[in-house]
């Protein structure tokens, strides 16, 4: 499977003031089914499958990169990025 790097999107973990820095569209693909807080969203939806889309190479990373960030907004686990 493609990896896809991007710059690191840093978010809050399930562990009270743990972080994790998400850095490819496979690892944000895997932490958006497994370990995502909030299982309803319009935006969490939206992530998913602009992760599937750019693993399948239909959109790009950065695409990707960006619906991930609106989906931790959405969820309310969004800290900060490594910027463009």
């Amino acid at each position: 499977m493609r990896d896809l790097s991007f710059p690191y999107v840093t978010i809050l973990t399930d562990c009270p003031a743990v972080t994790r820095n998400i850095s490819s569209v496979a690892e944000a693909a895997e932490r958006l089914v497994l370990y995502w807080p909030d299982h309803n969203g319009e935006k969490l939806m939206a992530a998913r499958h602009a992760c599937q889309a750019a693993l399948e190479g239909r959109i790009t990373c950065t695409q990707a990169r960006q619906a991930f960030i609106d989906a931790a907004r959405e969820a309310r686990i969004y800290i900060g990025q490594k910027h463009l």
